[in-house]
């Protein structure tokens, strides 16, 4: 197969991609297609590795109101709802739930998906499910698992033993949540815990940290000086690190060279964190993401995620990384033209990162052949204008076929 006159994450130079056996074979200029080979003419269209999800909860997509609304709009209130949606949770239930939300992600051009999978169930049955069903979405997607202790290591019972479990499953990623431990004490020793795990079991590491307005909840800090003093640098992620944008900005200057030795990644989730963040404010209200411009101007990788697709946190979501990008740079003052320009990389180069899987991502010869073709002529007019998905190519296999949007003025 090859595609011809593509502009390859906004350089204007076209090249053309042959692909062969499932990898990009070359990318130069001038290509001309072989006998037999399929050609498709893209007119300058731009091309990008696929998106990537760094950071959503699969187990709980699709089941906003179900059984109760969160009305309150708080991260505490959908934790209370959720426990009620698990009482409901079987196998066939999450499958059907599972595979939907997939397919809204492979609709928008979306390959690489992290989700975090509650373990705070006696059962299992989530992680269970979702671990068991990775190589039937294999086509569509590379789904890496997250064992996350929704209530908590320390503060549920035999929270550690699940935990333990979980990996010993076949999780991809040791979780913790240590702003809602009991206690600074729990939290400190949870992240302790799950350091080790992590260390014990090669495994990388995803801290849904400091999620919440309280400029005391520091987990920050403790995670990144273990991520530094064991060695384990960028396999480590903390996701939301919300409290950040609390912070006094004498505390973050000391904080940031913690942060820059560490090299940790961070995920932040911009729809569903100004949607939870700042609701015991009045006004001025808090925007309830963290500092993304900060850690970015100081090296740190930073990538962007949906986090919830209609559930208990967040009513609304369909799979569209463009809505998170969006988002992202708007509530983070980043709409400088480079700045737009580049927001792609907060859900493709840096999410691949996150994930570490950098050694078989990006449109570059030798690698599996993954992308995306999305119809405008770089990644500015894609953001704004909302471009349509032309294709969606993985392992040389067009998954997705979509069509240039029309609508006709007629007055």
């Amino acid at each position: 197969m090859l595609f011809q006159n593509a502009c390859i994450e906004n350089d204007r130079c076209l090249k053309d991609i042959r692909i062969q056996d499932g990898k990009f074979k070359t990318i130069a200029a001038g290509l001309k297609p072989e006998a037999g080979e399929e050609a498709i003419d893209l007119g300058g269209k731009l091309v990008l590795p696929p998106f990537v999800e760094s950071h959503v909860h699969l187990d709980a997509c699709l089941t906003a109101g179900d059984p109760c609304w969160n009305m309150s709009g708080t991260l505490f209130e959908g934790i209370e709802c959720w426990g009620k949606r698990k009482d409901k949770l079987n196998a066939q239930d999450i499958r059907d739930r599972v595979r939907r939300c997939v397919k809204l992600y492979a609709a928008h051009g979306c390959q690489f998906i992290r989700t975090h999978v509650d373990v705070t169930d006696p059962n299992l049955t989530a992680m269970k499910t979702i671990l068991d069903m990775k190589d039937e979405l294999a086509d569509l997607a590379e789904i890496q698992v997250v064992a996350f202790p929704q209530d908590g290591i320390l503060s549920f019972p035999n929270g550690r033993d699940l935990m333990k479990e979980a990996v010993k499953m076949g999780a991809d990623v040791v979780g913790a949540i240590p702003h809602y431990e009991f206690t600074r004490e729990y939290s400190v020793e949870s992240l302790n815990f799950a350091m080790k795990l992590a260390a014990d079991n090669d495994r990388l590491v995803d801290v849904h940290c400091d999620e919440i307005d309280d400029e005391a909840s520091r987990g920050l800090e403790t995670l990144a000086c273990r991520a530094l003093e064991m060695g384990m640098y960028d396999k480590v992620t903390a996701s939301h690190t919300t409290a950040m944008h609390s912070y006094n900005n004498a505390y973050v200057l000391k904080l940031m060279r913690l942060l820059k030795l560490s090299r940790i990644n961070f995920v932040s989730n911009p729809l569903v964190n100004i949607h939870l963040g700042g609701r015991a404010d009045t006004y001025p209200m808090r925007r309830g993401v963290t500092r993304i411009r900060e850690l970015t101007e100081n090296g740190l990788n930073v990538s962007f995620g949906n986090d919830d697709i209609f559930d208990p946190w967040y009513p609304m979501g369909n799979g569209n990384m463009r809505d998170v990008v969006y988002q992202g740079l708007n509530i983070s003052h980043m709409m400088g033209y480079e700045d737009i320009c580049g927001g792609y990389k907060f859900v493709t180069e840096n999410a691949a990162k996150t994930l570490h899987i950098t050694d078989h991502y990006g449109v570059q010869e030798g690698k599996p052949a993954n992308m995306i073709v999305l119809d405008a002529p770089d990644y500015y007019d894609a953001l704004n204008n909302d471009s349509a998905l032309l294709y969606s190519v993985r392992a040389g296999k067009v998954i997705v076929r979509g069509h240039a949007a029309k609508t006709e003025v007629l007055v």
